[in-house]
């Protein structure tokens, strides 16, 4: 199952709650990650009290026990009985591709998709090509996007779920997507995407794989969700980012007249805000998007979400982002993920980033690179308190705010199995039309270079380039 299943299944079944084992987007097999993750009866990430007191309990244990003959047929639909302990035991099995697909055509419109695809009188169809990079979404890739929308089947790429991932990185970006950009390149295809290993991230792409970022891809989705039926019932509440996210969804959100949340990197903090009726879409700059249809981010729904936009506006992917810019301004934005660091550097850097907030007079500090000058107007090691419960989460990651409004971020990452990873964001609004179609890099440039200038980084870990950039 991906995790945007379990967590349609989980509000849909009504269950106390469900237990992922998963890689996530990291390496598989015996050398590569794993994972237990536990969600709640919401189907969104157990929360930190949550998980510590599980954690707590977990020092405590003395005995567990086996049931080595229970064996279920997981290939019959149905309910099954067993007697464990003299007591009666049910294991009900479920298609969860198929209750996926249910609950998708309940939210978007097929119809119009299917149209999109396969063109309309005079119009051409759109070709498309999904790579699921041999994760678990590939089932509900198949079911929806070739048997469901009719797509041809070489629409679909890498479905059959592997342990291993073929080896590759399930990874969603320019950097372990690498197949999909390629093919993307050749222009045969006007609409690209590419999920990770449990199906709750995506990356999407236009024709000659012109780059969308998810800063922009959730502003462009809340710019248009009238586009889809499931918010033309619902209504619109709020929007959210995470922390890191550029702030492209902020000003949709100002225009529109809705509320903005700004939240640590994490899905669980959108949660309260959903379930509370304040929340409707949400995103993170990890390739991460999701609404409040279920309380995980949703690769495959963020496909069929623009695919339903394109659909209605009849713009091709480029000519989408070049009138959205041309509204509300762009966003810069760019990640660079420094992978496998030794631990000591690494931490280095983030304690000198403490002292460096905590003094006062690095308030109004000037950097100038490559004859652009930024002055510091606010530094901190965020911190969020929840506005439903209260509940605060501190050092979420150091923010340093120029006073243009450009914003460089500093995060070390845990998830994967060796070493620390720091990522470095960079976040430049531009207003000026004539400057929306300039290289990102390009743009970024001066401001990178006042990022590693601040972090010492190359100098710290020994590193002259990222091991990814997005």
């Amino acid at each position: 199952m991906s995790t945007p299943a379990v967590s349609h299944v989980i509000r849909k079944y009504n269950t106390f709650g469900g237990i992922i084992l998963t890689a996530s987007h990291n390496p598989g097999g015996p050398n590569g990650d794993f994972g237990i993750k536990l969600n709640i009866s919401n189907g969104g990430p157990a929360p930190s009290h949550i998980t510590d007191k599980i954690y707590s309990l977990s020092q405590s244990i003395k005995q567990y026990r086996l049931c080595p003959n229970f064996n279920a047929n997981i290939s019959q639909i149905g309910l099954q009985e067993f007697k464990v302990d003299g007591k009666t035991f049910q294991v009900e099995i479920i298609d969860s591709v198929q209750d996926y697909l249910e609950y998708m055509k309940e939210i978007f419109d097929f119809g119009a998709i299917r149209t999109l695809l396969h063109g309309d009188g005079g119009t051409d169809g759109l070709p498309i090509l999904i790579d699921a990079m041999s994760g678990v979404t590939g089932p509900y890739v198949k079911r929806i996007i070739c048997d469901e929308l009719g797509a041809n089947e070489s629409s679909a790429v890498n479905c059959t779920p592997l342990s291993d991932f073929g080896g590759g990185h399930p990874d969603p970006n320019l950097t372990y997507a690498a197949d999909l950009v390629t093919e993307m390149k050749k222009g045969s295809h006007g609409f690209g995407a590419a999920f990770d290993g449990d199906g709750d991230r995506n990356m999407l792409l236009g024709k000659n794989a012109f780059f969308v970022t998810p800063s922009d891809s959730l502003a462009i989705i809340a710019a248009n969700l009238d586009c889809i039926p499931y918010f033309q019932k619902t209504g619109v509440k709020g929007y959210a980012r995470s922390m890191p996210t550029a702030a492209a969804v902020d000003r949709v959100a100002e225009l529109t007249g809705k509320e903005i949340f700004e939240v640590p990197t994490g899905w669980k903090f959108f949660g309260n805000l959903m379930d509370s009726g304040r929340l409707s879409l949400c995103g993170e700059e990890s390739f991460g998007t999701g609404s409040d249809h279920i309380r995980e981010k949703d690769g495959l729904w963020a496909v069929l979400a623009w695919l339903s936009i394109l659909a209605n506006k009849r713009k091709s992917v480029e000519d989408l982002l070049k009138e959205h810019w041309g509204k509300f301004g762009r966003n810069f934005f760019t990640r660079y993920d420094y992978e496998n660091c030794e631990s000591e550097p690494a931490e280095k850097i983030m304690s000198n980033f403490d002292s460096m907030v905590a003094d006062k007079a690095f308030i109004g500090k000037s950097f100038t690179q490559k004859g652009k000058n930024f002055v510091v107007g606010k530094a901190d090691n965020f911190e969020y308190t929840d506005p439903i419960d209260g509940s605060v989460t501190k050092k979420q990651g150091i923010r340093i705010i120029f006073t243009d409004g450009s914003r460089i971020i500093f995060r070390l990452s845990g998830t994967g199995s060796s070493g620390a990873t720091i990522r470095m964001y960079i976040d430049s609004f531009e207003a000026d039309p004539s400057k929306h179609l300039l290289d990102a890099q390009e743009m970024l440039k001066p401001l990178i270079d006042v990022a590693l200038e601040i972090s010492l980084l190359q100098q710290l870990t020994g590193r002259d380039k990222p091991t990814v950039i997005t």
